[in-house]
């Protein structure tokens, strides 16, 4: 069994910029129908890196959901709370984290089988919740997320070992190809791509915002996007996608009078839990990588 604290996956410091071949599996499980995916759909995750689902949550929980944003947005005191982080210009909140301990609507979105159950299959394993968070992208001025691999900052400040991780993210409003929608590289998730640079202490507190140290090179990105392509995820309030913790992807800003509200959460398997950062000097909030492994 590999030591959970041997560094497989160099980045930051003193690493120079290179694209290495993962190291671990993309789907753990023994038992493709040992789940709710079908074989064919645990194939596509294992090949492409990410699962789309065009239905996941039904209408009437989506408008329960949606009317709880509207409620944690007008609270001025989750506004001034760390956990609420804000765009560098506007002001406007751009996510929300550690949203299912803030909220038992979401914490009741995080417990669903319909989210758990896959990713206990693909994780071959159970699972706990390594971060949830709200994405907000109003209409005429969200901004965007850069290209990145959520795995490279996991392992780096976090200290996650490996990427036995998924996200799932959730549609809250319609995800168009206009409104800022995730694009992802199909495949890029079979690639870790390091990042050079020394983390500055309290790193999350600018990263957040806008991240710069931990983002790929343009030549890493320009042959991943030859390679593997690049699809934009859309779909309805209540559909969803699960993806792989090393996919790389990103979203571009919003100019369309239209917002975007997703909702993300991350299953870390029980069995890939953090230890101390393999690129930073002290890990990241509790509120942003959780330490508390009790399987949901």
């Amino acid at each position: 069994m590999t030591d959970l604290r041997t560094d497989r996956y160099p980045t930051r410091n003193d690493v120079t910029i290179g694209i290495e071949p993962r190291h671990d599996p993309v789907v753990w499980t023994q038992q493709p129908t040992g789940g709710p995916l079908s074989p064919a759909g645990v194939a596509q995750f294992e090949t492409a890196g990410y699962l789309a689902v065009k239905t996941l949550v039904d209408a009437d929980v989506v408008t329960d959901l949606r009317n709880e944003l509207d409620r944690l947005r007008a609270d001025s005191a989750l506004a001034a709370d760390e956990r609420s982080i804000c765009e560098r210009d506007s002001g406007q909140i751009r996510s929300i984290f550690e949203v299912h301990r803030i909220s038992p609507a979401f914490a009741a979105l995080v417990a669903d089988p319909r989210l758990v159950g896959p990713a206990r299959q693909l994780l071959g394993s159970d699972v706990y919740v390594h971060q949830s968070r709200v994405n907000f992208k109003p209409g005429f001025n969200g901004r965007e997320f850069y290209w990145h691999s959520d795995f490279e900052t996991w392992h780096a400040e976090d200290g996650m070992p490996s990427p036995r991780a998924v996200s799932v993210s959730v549609a809250l409003t319609e995800n168009l190809d206009s409104n800022g929608s995730l694009m992802i590289m199909p495949g890029s998730h079979r690639w870790f791509v390091s990042c050079p640079g020394r983390t500055p202490p309290d790193h999350y507190r600018s990263s957040l915002k806008q991240q710069q140290i931990g983002t790929p090179d343009d030549a890493s990105l320009a042959w991943l996007a030859d390679q593997h392509g690049i699809r934009q995820i859309t779909g309805p309030a209540g559909s969803a996608v699960f993806f792989d913790s090393n996919c790389m992807h990103g979203s571009s800003s919003n100019i369309t009078p239209y917002a975007r509200s997703n909702v993300f959460v991350v299953y870390n398997s029980v069995n890939n839990t953090l230890v101390e950062p393999f690129g930073a000097t002290a890990p990241r909030p509790t509120f942003i990588a959780s330490r508390v492994f009790d399987p949901v």
